[in-house]
């Protein structure tokens, strides 16, 4: 029984959204973040970035620099720059990017639901970065950027979302990124309470994107019940932002690899060790990509191969052992290049699917990397089989959309 609950949000005024709503700080190239600083007084980066105002360099993760976040976004609160919703509600928000449509429900879950696994993870999380997601909310007591999730399809959350996106909207505005947003605000009781109730029946929902989010808030929220010792669970630290999303409304691309240095490994000795495991196609084209699973992609000296896994490279009933980015690792990057963990081998980058093909080509042919790696991109099926089996996705194996901007809808302790 999934607890996806409404809430009063903090948003900016109709006339102000298009101003306030920002990307993550690493969304932006230094001089664009100072550009933006510098010329929008009421950009969410302000909060963010606090430094910038006073010129006071505070380093990030400090209690200086959690202080300084905390008191810039209670000025954004008491200027009204965010402004308390009087009712509790659900958010319904729309974001078109390349012509394709992405729509959800922006509420809150519980740290509960996380806890006893109807919240599932496909995501191993690093104790040391929930850690620190954990003191930036003890101390800020907001959260600005939700965590994505997905659950099954449903019939009457579709008619209620579709019914309201025919509506006039609180908010429609394209940023610079041509990403067009738009919001409605779902207040009715009878609607409300349908939503509500729609949740209930669900058994599981899943984060696609989120993990350490949703880890270092039920930290918080356990460390909040250990000292108070006793509590209702209705207090604001026992939930967390969220945006909904129903499986067919998000788009799983691929998460590429490449290597930045062959270390001697020659091409045509690369090339004979891979036939051993791999049917390998040298493809006559500027741009490849994977057209199917457990084939991969490599460009390589200005070619592009196509490299198809032999039949007993892998176990089709190993959830993880069958995903391409496992298939990679084990029988290229390991043995060929000696890159055995991902998270710590320096010569190993990666890339988001959503940049193209172009972008293994740019980065081999402007020699950051030597060669690289395309991956066909899992799928929601497969996401649901390595959670619901209590797996682990091997690092960097999926790029989930939509992105959603940080302050267009913040979930306040403190309402």
């Amino acid at each position: 029984m999934a607890t996806v609950l409404p809430f009063k949000a903090l948003r900016p005024s109709r006339d102000k959204v298009h101003l306030v709503v920002s990307r993550s700080m690493d969304g932006y190239q230094v001089t664009e973040l100072k550009d933006k600083l510098a010329g929008n007084p009421y950009t969410f980066l302000h909060v963010i970035n606090p430094d910038y105002d006073d010129g006071i360099k505070t380093r990030p993760g400090s209690p200086e620099r959690l202080e300084k976040i905390k008191g810039k976004f209670k000025t954004f609160v008491d200027e009204k720059i965010l402004v308390l919703d009087e009712t509790p509600s659900y958010y319904v928000y729309r974001q078109i990017k390349n012509g394709i449509e992405y729509i959800g429900i922006m509420a809150c879950t519980s740290i509960d639901d996380y806890m006893n696994g109807v919240i599932k993870v496909h995501e191993q999380t690093i104790t040391q970065r929930e850690v620190k997601l954990k003191e930036y909310l003890d101390v800020c007591e907001f959260n600005a950027d939700p965590v994505l999730f997905c659950y099954p399809n449903d019939a009457v959350l579709d008619a209620i979302i579709t019914e309201t996106a025919e509506s006039d909207p609180e908010y429609d505005f394209t940023t610079t990124d041509k990403l067009r947003h738009s919001l409605w605000v779902i207040k009715d009781a009878e609607q409300v309470e349908t939503i509500s109730k729609r949740f209930k029946k669900m058994p599981h929902i899943y984060i696609a994107d989120g993990h350490h989010r949703s880890a270092s808030s039920a930290l918080l929220g356990n460390e909040r019940r250990a000292v108070a010792g006793s509590f209702t669970g209705n207090e604001a630290y026992n939930y967390y932002l969220g945006v909904f999303f129903s499986e067919t409304q998000l788009k799983i691309y691929d998460y590429n690899r490449f290597v930045k240095d062959m270390e001697q490994v020659k091409l045509p000795d690369l090339l004979q060790q891979l036939d051993e495991k791999f049917e390998v196609t040298e493809v006559k084209a500027k741009l490849f990509k994977p057209s199917q699973k457990h084939e991969i992609s490599m460009y390589v000296s200005g070619k592009w191969y196509s490299l198809m896994a032999r039949p007993g490279t892998f176990n089709a009933a190993d959830p993880v052992g069958s995903l391409d980015a496992s298939v990679l690792t084990e029988h290229i990057l390991a043995p060929m290049f000696g890159i055995h963990d991902l998270k710590i081998d320096k010569r190993i980058g990666f890339i988001p699917g959503i940049r193209g093909a172009e972008a293994l080509k740019k980065t081999v042919d402007e020699g950051k990397g030597e060669v690289a790696f395309g991956l066909y991109p899992v799928t929601m099926e497969h996401l649901k089989w390595i959670a619901d089996t209590q797996n682990i996705m091997p690092p960097k194996s999926t790029w989930v959309e939509p992105k959603i901007r940080s302050g267009l809808v913040v979930y306040s302790f403190n309402d």
